[in-house]
Protein backbone atom coordinates (compact mmCIF):
# COMPACT_ATOMS: atom_id res chain seq x y z
CA UNK A 1 0.00 0.00 0.00
CA UNK A 2 1.17 3.23 -0.80
CA UNK A 3 -1.82 5.76 -1.33
CA UNK A 4 -1.91 9.23 0.60
CA UNK A 5 -5.58 7.87 1.89
CA UNK A 6 -4.81 4.43 2.82
CA UNK A 7 -2.24 5.51 5.31
CA UNK A 8 -3.80 8.60 6.65
CA UNK A 9 -7.01 5.91 7.44
CA UNK A 10 -3.90 4.15 9.19
CA UNK A 11 -2.58 6.75 11.07
CA UNK A 12 -4.96 6.18 13.70
CA UNK A 13 -4.55 3.65 16.82
CA UNK A 14 -8.67 2.82 17.07
CA UNK A 15 -8.52 2.10 13.15
CA UNK A 16 -5.36 0.06 13.58
CA UNK A 17 -6.71 -1.65 16.68
CA UNK A 18 -10.31 -2.38 14.21
CA UNK A 19 -7.87 -4.43 11.53
CA UNK A 20 -5.99 -6.73 13.94
CA UNK A 21 -9.40 -7.75 15.65
CA UNK A 22 -10.72 -8.66 12.27
CA UNK A 23 -7.74 -10.17 10.90
CA UNK A 24 -7.51 -12.26 14.52
CA UNK A 25 -10.99 -13.37 13.61
CA UNK A 26 -9.39 -15.26 10.16
CA UNK A 27 -11.96 -14.38 7.95
CA UNK A 28 -15.12 -14.77 10.50
CA UNK A 29 -17.23 -11.53 9.94
CA UNK A 30 -17.84 -8.95 12.80
CA UNK A 31 -20.45 -6.32 13.40
CA UNK A 32 -19.28 -3.35 14.98
CA UNK A 33 -20.91 -4.50 18.39
CA UNK A 34 -18.53 -7.96 18.53
CA UNK A 35 -15.79 -5.45 17.39
CA UNK A 36 -17.16 -3.09 20.07
CA UNK A 37 -16.80 -5.86 22.92
CA UNK A 38 -13.66 -7.11 21.62
CA UNK A 39 -11.96 -3.45 21.64
CA UNK A 40 -14.19 -2.37 24.93
CA UNK A 41 -14.80 0.60 22.75
CA UNK A 42 -18.06 2.47 22.45
CA UNK A 43 -20.18 1.19 20.00
CA UNK A 44 -20.74 4.19 18.97
CA UNK A 45 -17.17 5.46 18.63
CA UNK A 46 -16.27 2.75 16.15
CA UNK A 47 -18.53 3.75 13.15
CA UNK A 48 -16.98 6.52 12.12
CA UNK A 49 -13.11 4.41 11.64
CA UNK A 50 -15.23 1.57 10.69
CA UNK A 51 -16.75 3.81 7.14
CA UNK A 52 -13.16 5.29 6.64
CA UNK A 53 -11.42 1.78 6.49
CA UNK A 54 -14.22 0.68 4.26
CA UNK A 55 -13.80 3.47 1.93
CA UNK A 56 -9.93 2.62 1.10
CA UNK A 57 -10.33 -0.78 0.97
CA UNK A 58 -8.54 -2.26 4.40
CA UNK A 59 -11.75 -4.05 5.34
CA UNK A 60 -14.91 -5.23 3.62
CA UNK A 61 -18.45 -5.77 4.11
CA UNK A 62 -19.10 -9.88 4.44
CA UNK A 63 -22.88 -9.46 4.67
CA UNK A 64 -25.41 -8.12 6.44
CA UNK A 65 -29.27 -8.70 7.98
CA UNK A 66 -31.58 -6.89 9.38
CA UNK A 67 -32.22 -6.51 13.02
CA UNK A 68 -34.78 -4.95 14.79
CA UNK A 69 -36.12 -3.30 11.59
CA UNK A 70 -32.00 -1.48 11.30
CA UNK A 71 -29.76 -3.34 8.95
CA UNK A 72 -26.77 -4.75 10.71
CA UNK A 73 -22.92 -5.28 8.46
CA UNK A 74 -20.25 -7.44 9.42
CA UNK A 75 -17.04 -7.02 8.46
CA UNK A 76 -13.79 -9.22 7.49
CA UNK A 77 -10.10 -7.60 6.88
CA UNK A 78 -9.09 -7.07 3.36
CA UNK A 79 -5.61 -8.37 4.19
CA UNK A 80 -4.31 -10.57 6.24
CA UNK A 81 -1.05 -8.76 7.26
CA UNK A 82 -0.05 -5.00 6.95
CA UNK A 83 3.49 -3.88 5.82
CA UNK A 84 4.74 -0.44 4.63
CA UNK A 85 7.21 -0.16 1.71
CA UNK A 86 10.65 0.97 2.68
CA UNK A 87 10.23 3.18 -0.55
CA UNK A 88 7.60 5.76 1.42
CA UNK A 89 10.05 6.58 4.06
CA UNK A 90 12.40 7.88 1.46
CA UNK A 91 13.22 11.92 1.30
CA UNK A 92 11.76 12.18 -1.73
CA UNK A 93 8.34 10.33 -1.06
CA UNK A 94 5.16 11.90 -1.62
CA UNK A 95 3.75 9.47 1.35
CA UNK A 96 6.86 10.29 4.28
CA UNK A 97 4.39 12.12 6.47
CA UNK A 98 1.40 9.87 5.96
CA UNK A 99 4.24 6.77 6.45
CA UNK A 100 5.87 8.08 9.70
CA UNK A 101 1.76 8.75 11.08
CA UNK A 102 0.82 5.30 10.53
CA UNK A 103 4.08 4.25 12.38
CA UNK A 104 3.73 6.38 15.35
CA UNK A 105 -0.06 5.42 15.26
CA UNK A 106 1.03 1.92 15.76
CA UNK A 107 3.02 2.47 18.48
CA UNK A 108 0.03 3.83 20.23
CA UNK A 109 -1.46 1.37 19.26
CA UNK A 110 0.83 -1.03 21.42
CA UNK A 111 1.34 1.08 24.13
CA UNK A 112 -2.24 1.52 24.68
CA UNK A 113 -2.76 -1.98 24.25
CA UNK A 114 0.30 -2.82 26.67
CA UNK A 115 -1.37 -0.97 29.40
CA UNK A 116 -4.43 -2.23 29.36
CA UNK A 117 -3.24 -5.94 30.04
CA UNK A 118 -0.97 -4.42 32.75
CA UNK A 119 -3.50 -2.87 34.15
CA UNK A 120 -5.59 -5.97 33.75
CA UNK A 121 -2.74 -8.43 35.22
CA UNK A 122 -2.19 -10.19 31.97
CA UNK A 123 1.50 -9.76 32.36
CA UNK A 124 3.90 -11.21 34.47
CA UNK A 125 7.88 -10.03 33.73
CA UNK A 126 8.93 -12.10 36.45
CA UNK A 127 7.79 -15.22 34.68
CA UNK A 128 10.75 -17.66 33.86
CA UNK A 129 12.33 -17.40 30.52
CA UNK A 130 11.53 -21.61 30.41
CA UNK A 131 7.61 -20.64 30.21
CA UNK A 132 7.19 -23.24 33.74
CA UNK A 133 4.94 -20.25 35.41
CA UNK A 134 3.39 -18.99 32.28
CA UNK A 135 4.18 -17.19 29.21
CA UNK A 136 7.61 -14.93 29.66
CA UNK A 137 7.17 -11.31 28.77
CA UNK A 138 10.51 -9.54 27.45
CA UNK A 139 11.05 -6.17 27.10
CA UNK A 140 14.17 -4.24 26.24
CA UNK A 141 15.21 -1.06 25.15
CA UNK A 142 18.63 0.70 24.43
CA UNK A 143 20.95 2.68 22.13
CA UNK A 144 24.49 1.05 20.81
CA UNK A 145 26.94 2.62 18.25
CA UNK A 146 27.43 -0.11 15.06
CA UNK A 147 29.47 -0.71 12.31
CA UNK A 148 27.44 0.03 9.48
CA UNK A 149 27.67 -3.60 8.47
CA UNK A 150 26.44 -4.68 11.59
CA UNK A 151 23.40 -2.75 11.47
CA UNK A 152 22.57 -4.14 8.19
CA UNK A 153 23.05 -7.30 9.55
CA UNK A 154 20.69 -6.74 12.77
CA UNK A 155 18.28 -5.34 9.97
CA UNK A 156 18.24 -8.48 8.21
CA UNK A 157 18.42 -10.50 11.94
CA UNK A 158 14.92 -9.26 12.89
CA UNK A 159 13.60 -8.77 9.75
CA UNK A 160 13.99 -12.37 9.49
CA UNK A 161 12.48 -13.71 12.70
CA UNK A 162 9.05 -11.30 12.06
CA UNK A 163 8.91 -13.00 8.75
CA UNK A 164 9.17 -16.32 10.26
CA UNK A 165 6.45 -15.01 12.70
CA UNK A 166 4.15 -14.25 9.95
CA UNK A 167 4.02 -17.20 7.85
CA UNK A 168 3.43 -19.46 10.73
CA UNK A 169 -0.30 -20.99 11.38
CA UNK A 170 -2.38 -19.72 14.46
CA UNK A 171 -2.12 -22.36 16.68
CA UNK A 172 -5.26 -24.13 17.81
CA UNK A 173 -3.83 -25.54 21.32
CA UNK A 174 -5.76 -24.92 24.50
CA UNK A 175 -2.64 -23.24 25.63
CA UNK A 176 -2.08 -20.73 23.15
CA UNK A 177 -1.42 -17.63 23.79
CA UNK A 178 -1.44 -14.01 21.82
CA UNK A 179 1.53 -12.71 21.17
CA UNK A 180 2.25 -9.46 20.68
CA UNK A 181 6.04 -8.07 18.73
CA UNK A 182 6.85 -4.51 18.40
CA UNK A 183 9.98 -4.07 16.81
CA UNK A 184 11.51 -0.49 15.70
CA UNK A 185 14.98 0.02 14.73
CA UNK A 186 16.75 2.74 13.27
CA UNK A 187 20.20 4.66 12.88
CA UNK A 188 21.50 7.64 12.29
CA UNK A 189 25.19 9.12 11.85
CA UNK A 190 26.80 9.55 15.39
CA UNK A 191 28.11 12.93 14.70
CA UNK A 192 24.89 13.91 14.03
CA UNK A 193 23.02 12.01 16.73
CA UNK A 194 25.86 13.78 19.15
CA UNK A 195 24.80 17.24 18.30
CA UNK A 196 21.30 16.36 18.68
CA UNK A 197 22.05 15.38 22.26
CA UNK A 198 24.19 18.58 22.58
CA UNK A 199 21.41 20.97 21.50
CA UNK A 200 18.58 19.66 23.83
CA UNK A 201 21.53 19.54 26.87
CA UNK A 202 22.01 23.16 26.16
CA UNK A 203 18.39 23.88 25.80
CA UNK A 204 17.57 22.45 29.37
CA UNK A 205 20.31 23.96 30.99
CA UNK A 206 19.41 27.75 29.58
CA UNK A 207 15.75 28.09 30.43
CA UNK A 208 15.71 31.98 30.51
CA UNK A 209 16.71 31.81 27.17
Amino acid sequence: MNDVATLKALADPVRLAIISALMRAEGEPQTVKELAAALGEPQTKLYRHIKQLEAVGLIAVAGTRLVSGIVESRYVAAQGSLRLSREMFSAGSETRTEAVDAVLAAIDLVRDGFRIQVRDGKLDFSAPDDGSAGPPAFVAHFAVRLDPERMVRLRRELGAIFDELAAEERSTAPDAVEVTAFALLYGVPAAEAGAVRAAGAGTAADPAG
